[in-house]
Parts: C-alpha cells; sequence; structure tokens
C-alpha cells in the first residue's frame, strides 16, 4: 500500500510528519509513505494576526482539499490548530502520545525580566496569562515558524519571545529555552503537544491501519479539552487554554479563558471518566461564570 501525507513545508511540520511516516513504517512493515508538502494560508499571511483572518483553520484548509482531491490521504497536524469542529467527512483517525505541552520564554527567564520588558506573541492565550502574571510586560505581536520568530527575537529586539516547548525539542531547538513556563502561570492550549493525523471518515481501512499508532489516554485528555473549546463556541485563536491529564483511570481537567489585556478571568476544574462529559462540565462552569460576554468582548475587540 502506498500513503501520501499531506503536509505543511515548515521543518517542524516536516518533522512531525516525517515522525508519524517512521512509526507508520515501522506499524506496516509493506507500506510506502510518501510525503506531499504544500504552503497554506495560514502560512502566506504572516503580516496580519491570525485571528482577523480566520484563524488557524487556514493551516488545513489546504491539507483537507488535497484530500478531497485525492493528492493525499491522510494531514498530520498539531492538534492545538485543528478547529473544534472539522468539516463534514473528516475525522481525527489517530492522535499520537504527546510531548510536554508547556510553554516557554526564549532570550530571558520571567522572573529576570525587566519593567516594562518587550515579550513576543502572537498568541491571544498566551499574553492573557502573561498580563495575569506580568500586568508590566510589552507584549506584541510575533509571527513566522519557530527558526524565524528566534531570529525575530533578536533582530526585532524583543526581550523574549514565547513558543512551545514541544516544537523546540523537536527540531533540536531547546537550547534557546529560558524558562519553562508552568501550567499554573500559562495554561497550554487545547491539544498543544499533541500530534493528529486527519483523514476522509469513509476510509475503513485507512481507519483500521492508522489505529496502530493511537495512543488512547492522549485521545482522551485532548478530547476533553476539545470538548471545552466546542462547547464555548471558542476557536483555535480564543484566549481559551484547557490542559487535561490521565488520573489513573479519570481525567483532570484544567481551563481558564482570560481577556488578552490581563483585566479579567474565568477558570473552571473538572473531572471524570468520560472525555466529552468532562469538557463540557467545565466549559458549563465557565458559562456560569460569564464566559460568554467576556467572548464577545474579545471578539469585539480583535475579530476572528
Amino acid at each position: 500500500m502506498h500513503l501520501r501525507i499531506a503536509t505543511r513545508q515548515s521543518r517542524l511540520a516536516l518533522w512531525q510528519s516525517e515522525h508519524v511516516a517512521d512509526l507508520l513504517r515501522t506499524a506496516h512493515a509493506q507500506l510506502q509513505v510518501e510525503l506531499v508538502p504544500m504552503t497554506t494560508q495560514g502560512d502566506e499571511r504572516l503580516d496580519v494576526s491570525l485571528a482577523k483572518i480566520g484563524g488557524k483553520g487556514l493551516f488545513i484548509k489546504e491539507l483537507e482539499h488535497a484530500m478531497i482531491d485525492g493528492r493525499a490521504d491522510i494531514a498530520v497536524h498539531s492538534m492545538k490548530d485543528v478547529p473544534a469542529e472539522l468539516p463534514d467527512g473528516f475525522c481525527i483517525a489517530a492522535i499520537l502520545e504527546r510531548h510536554d505541552p508547556r510553554d516557554v520564554l526564549a532570550g530571558t527567564a520571567l522572573d529576570a525580566l525587566p519593567e516594562g520588558a518587550r515579550v513576543g506573541t502572537s498568541s491571544l492565550r498566551r499574553a492573557a496569562q502573561l498580563r495575569l502574571a506580568r500586568p508590566d510586560l510589552r507584549i506584541e505581536p510575533i509571527r513566522g515558524n519557530v527558526e524565524t520568530r528566534l531570529a525575530k527575537l533578536t533582530d526585532q529586539d524583543f526581550d523574549a519571545i514565547v513558543l512551545a516547548l514541544a516544537g523546540l525539542e523537536r527540531l533540536g531547538l531547546d537550547q534557546h529555552v529560558a524558562d519553562i513556563l508552568p501550567a499554573a502561570l500559562c495554561l497550554p492550549a487545547a491539544g498543544q503537544g499533541a500530534i493528529g493525523i486527519e483523514c476522509r471518515e469513509d476510509n475503513g481501512d485507512l481507519l483500521t491501519l492508522l489505529q496502530a499508532i493511537e495512543h488512547e489516554p492522549t485521545r482522551r485528555a485532548v478530547t476533553a479539552e476539545r470538548e471545552v473549546t466546542a462547547t464555548l463556541a471558542a476557536n483555535c485563536t480564543s484566549p481559551l487554554a484547557a490542559h487535561a491529564w490521565m488520573d489513573e483511570t479519570e481525567i483532570v481537567l484544567h481551563s481558564i479563558l482570560a481577556h488578552p489585556d490581563g483585566s479579567d478571568a474565568i477558570s473552571a476544574t473538572a473531572r471524570g471518566p468520560d472525555a466529552i462529559k468532562v469538557g463540557r462540565e467545565a466549559a458549563n462552569r465557565m458559562l456560569r461564570h460569564g464566559a460568554r460576554s467576556l467572548l464577545d468582548s474579545v471578539e469585539a475587540t480583535y475579530g476572528h
């Protein structure tokens, strides 16, 4: 069998896709796997905030079109970039074991940043939580792949930039980590650190083949996190964090929704064996404390 993987062309996306290819080749000795690199709208529009041009879903639309057109069989994504609701006919067929989901600062550690330090991130979630911890910081937008943002750290005179630890470690760039931010200070995005495989849901043979690399505990945790986003009708660019993990047979979930200016925050915790119920419980608790009004305020200010 010959399998074609649609992937973005960034070095991190290619690493993730080749990692999936290697796992599949190991699981299925006769399988031939080919990468089909392509550029997405999210990669091309680096001059504009993702929140204003359609969100992180722009990173995956072209990959879905490739599967519809028959140019690719599957697509590999960072799960934090995947919208809570997929287009009709598509599914996340497998989720790999999650890497460390925490955020980091490159450049200078948080405690060492002087008052009024300039910190780069285009993530409203990261900006909101950093401002809750350090209202004095100047949070300014920065976009591009990992290497581009690391270059901008120096070239554009940032004191620090925020990145995902998983991406830096996968690329062998973790020497740039100045500070690993604890989840209590900067809770990760839903799906952060996890790699997912998307395909057409009508291909039963392919779904069966991909089950060989599924990691069920990560699936349960990520499902709970994504349910928070879905129940709140939020999206990948909302200032919403949700992180779950397994505690023996139960899922434990923490979530926080915060205004990017640091003026307001709503948090919730839930636990239980059912991922969907845990995610909905946390989201409904946030809704009872005004999450809808906070999201509407953010949307009015920052758009989508």
